[in-house]
């Protein structure tokens, strides 16, 4: 089942380092998953890190956060180049889509050039719950402000603006 309306939680938590573990999907992670209204199934999460560069070691330790959590996490890579066939199909199959933090301007940018920004807004229609932290929260509004470009933060005008 997937949300009832297009669903967006936008976030600035959402992870903790765990008792035995690097990171544990804190309550704003497990809210989402509640959102999407999942019975009689594992939830599925898909981790989207481009704005960490895809770094593996985090994608690592969000796969564990999963595994704890009982969720089934379907990381989604773009560098070099998308760790999936179809990327939408694979969007599509998801209950909650995380998007970590770091640079949204060049999320933004990585997404556009592989028609993310399309493929998540169809997503998010379709009652795929949206979600992530920090640049991953941004994404979907329209603009905010932004430490992208440097130190000092500037303002981000280019959004999906979904929100």
């Amino acid at each position: 089942m997937t949300a009832t309306e297009p669903t967006i939680l936008a976030t600035s938590g959402g992870h903790r380092v765990g008792d035995r573990t690097r990171v544990l999907f804190g309550p704003l992670v497990h809210h989402a998953v509640e959102l999407a209204r999942v019975e009689g199934r594992r939830p599925r999460v898909m981790y989207v890190g481009t704005a960490i560069g895809d770094a593996e070691h985090f994608a690592s330790r969000m796969s564990e956060a999963a595994r704890v959590a009982g969720f089934d996490l379907t990381p989604l890579h773009l560098f070099p180049m998308p760790n999936v066939e179809d990327v939408e199909g694979a969007v599509l199959e998801q209950d909650v889509v995380w998007v970590m933090g770091g640079s949204a301007a060049n999320l933004l940018a990585v997404w556009r050039v592989h028609g993310l920004d399309a493929v998540f807004r169809r997503a998010w229609e379709a009652g795929v719950v949206l979600s992530g932290v920090s640049a991953g929260s941004l994404c979907w509004f329209q603009g905010g402000t932004t430490d992208s470009f440097g130190p000092e933060l500037r303002a981000l005008t280019d959004g999906l603006g979904y929100l």
